[in-house]
């Protein structure tokens, strides 16, 4: 896979995994992250060249392309990682804590999508993934402002890729399940379920880098049952979500164990 590839949000988690996924795949890989330790540490255990960077702001990520750019070649692919993910009851959630997540969340990736495109549709070529969430088609109790911010990227990637569908470049959109990173510290899974692990959603990434495609769901037989799950009454989808649990998951959690997490996100690293 001869592709220079740049990946914002990747000095932990999903990010960390999928450029190790695609750099053992051949890729040249570009890694970016706002804790500036963090993203040294990653990309010199990667052998990559890592980057710091804040998607909320245009000069940071302007500055992060270039450099990338400048360090790899010209970019095929850009995903669009950073995230964050406060949970809890909808009137706990702070001012602060829903505009970081709108900034970062929803902001970061129309930033980091609109700038990719900025090189890529000149050249009639590139691919932009962004990973958004099976939380921005399923909503939960205590995830209103997460489910709201992938809500916003899966319908903004979707869109996007539509506008650009005719001119070489394509736009996709990669939608998790709940995978086991710093963002679920302190939940527990539906029941009967398993979590994924970050390597299944690189390895989800590493697949629409060699062939795209407009969505992925994480993993795949969860988007026949969320298309099914749609036609159902409301009555049964409440049942379903009381019977996995998923009407208390992000509202019963372990706040001691997200003390981290939350410092971390809200402190800007």
């Amino acid at each position: 896979m001869s592709k220079v590839v740049a990946i914002t949000g990747a000095a932990r988690g999903i990010g960390l995994a999928t450029a190790r996924a695609l750099k053992a795949r051949g890729a040249t890989v570009v890694i970016g992250d706002i804790d500036e330790t963090a993203v040294k540490e990653a990309a010199e255990s990667l052998g990559v060249t890592g980057l710091v960077l804040d998607v909320t702001s245009r000069e940071s990520f302007t500055a992060f392309l270039d450099k990338a750019e400048e360090a790899a070649g010209p970019l095929d692919v850009v995903v669009n990682n950073a995230g964050i993910m406060p949970i809890g009851p909808v009137t706990d959630e702070s001012d602060a804590d829903a505009r970081r997540c709108i900034d970062i969340n929803v902001h970061g990736v129309m930033l980091g999508t609109k700038l990719a495109l900025d090189r890529m549709l000149p050249r009639g070529q590139g691919h932009v993934i962004n990973i958004a969430s099976l939380a921005g088609v399923m909503f939960t109790p205590g995830l209103a402002l997460y489910n709201a911010s992938k809500a916003a990227v899966v319908g903004f990637t979707e869109a996007t890729r539509l506008e650009v569908a005719d001119r070489g470049v394509h736009v996709s959109a990669v939608l998790p399940t709940f995978t086991n990173t710093d963002l679920v510290a302190g939940t527990r899974s539906p029941k009967g379920q398993k979590n994924c692990e970050p390597e299944d959603i690189a390895a989800a990434v590493v697949g629409l880098v060699g062939r795209p495609r407009p969505q992925a769901v994480v993993p795949k037989k969860l988007g026949t049952q969320v298309r099914l799950g749609a036609l159902l009454p409301e009555r049964v989808r409440l049942a379903t979500s009381r019977r996995l649990g998923l009407d208390k998951i992000f509202l019963e959690y372990d706040p001691e164990a997200r003390k981290g997490y939350d410092a971390r996100i809200r402190s800007g690293s």
